[in-house]
């Protein structure tokens, strides 16, 4: 901030014994403005460094946005390699997978089991 010219003589005016003589009225409310001034620029700024929720909230909220943005990409990529028939077939997979979670998820869990069993035999 610009000093103004009273604050600078104020500055240079010192008596024999170091200290600076009375304020004026007019000086000490500027003084008073200006520190009011800065009390408030540092709160808020330690208010803002402090807010670690917030902070948190913005971080994830960016890296969801990435995460979005490639799995758009690899999306475009795939849909753009992959042959019509095979994007039909997976598509016609998924729609039966969706109509059947229930018979999908009990097999799932069987072959699971399956192989538990089997690989602890195999340790023996």
């Amino acid at each position: 901030m610009a000093e103004t010219k009273e604050t600078n003589t104020m500055k240079n005016r010192s008596h024999s014994n170091g200290f600076i003589p009375a304020l004026s009225p007019e000086e000490l409310r500027h003084r008073m403005e200006h520190t009011r001034a800065e009390l408030t620029r540092t709160v808020e700024a330690l208010a803002g460094g402090a807010d670690v929720k917030a902070q948190a909230k913005e971080t994830v909220a960016h890296a969801m946005d990435a995460a979005a943005t490639v799995k758009e990409q690899a999306a475009r990529m795939v849909k753009g390699r992959t042959p019509e028939p095979v994007l039909e077939t997976a598509g016609q997979v998924a729609t039966t997978a969706r109509a059947n979670r229930i018979p999908l998820i009990a097999f799932g869990a069987v072959l699971a089991v399956i192989l538990w069993v089997r690989r602890g035999r195999g340790r023996k």
